[in-house]
């Protein structure tokens, strides 16, 4: 059987326009315990992304005024995506390769899902604890002889 991106994607993604205030964005991911938004722009579609490290790097290093700035000046405008189809396997080699944390899922336009390193481990972690079982399965004492 092959993972694919929609069995292991998170499908509640926490989207702000880009218009949205640093501040504002800051607070709704304490609020939801998250550490990303994406960042929409006024037709829906994906503009970029903007995580805990741009609020240190590029607000809080700077001095920025997070009840100034708007979200859309400081995301990462690359964002990579796949679709709900993608096997787990070319995500995970997009993942190491690029040393990214997160790729959004669309289906066409729409974001559909959100895949995390945390998504990652924790689908392998099941893979491990379910190859472990069936290994510990196979192993038995061997029948006394005689």
């Amino acid at each position: 059987m092959v993972l694919r991106a929609r069995d292991i994607m998170e499908p509640k993604v926490l989207t702000v326009d880009g218009e949205t205030t640093v501040r504002e964005c800051a607070r709704l991911l304490a609020e939801r315990h998250k550490g990303y938004a994406v960042v929409l722009d006024a037709g829906g579609t994906v503009a970029g992304i903007v995580t805990e490290w741009d609020f240190l790097s590029k607000v809080l290093a700077t001095g920025g005024d997070a009840t100034q700035l708007r979200v859309r000046e400081i995301a990462t405008a690359t964002v990579r995506s796949c679709t709900p189809d993608t096997p787990a396997e070319d995500l995970v080699e997009t993942m190491a390769t690029e040393g990214i944390r997160r790729i959004v899922v669309r289906s066409g336009p729409q974001v559909v899902g959100i895949i995390t390193s945390r998504d990652v481990l924790v689908m392998f972690r099941q893979y491990v604890d379910k190859l472990s079982s069936q290994i510990a399965g196979y192993h038995s004492d061997p029948a006394p002889l005689g």
